[in-house]
């Protein structure tokens, strides 16, 4: 599955993790994320977005870095749109 179906396949993964899994992790890596004044979620979202990259076919990420990337470019447009 290539272009716009991987694209809306990659959204909804991406819900469901930040809707199930995310919270967790945010509660796992409190002490952590307390200490990086937040910084944190941006690697905690980078490990979904790599999630993600097992999961659906048609969608790569290079490395840990590009991920961390899509993950801060996530966040900012998260915060602009709300």
């Amino acid at each position: 599955m290539q272009g716009y179906g991987a694209a809306i396949l990659v959204a909804l993964v991406l819900a469901v993790l930040q809707l199930i899994v995310k919270p967790i992790l945010v509660i796992l890596t409190l002490p952590i994320t307390i200490v990086t004044l937040g910084l944190f979620l941006l690697v905690i979202n980078a490990i979904l977005i790599l999630i993600i990259d097992a999961v659906v076919p048609g969608f790569s990420v290079a490395n840990f870095w590009y991920a961390l990337l899509f993950s801060l470019l996530l966040s900012i447009l998260g915060s602009f749109f709300k």
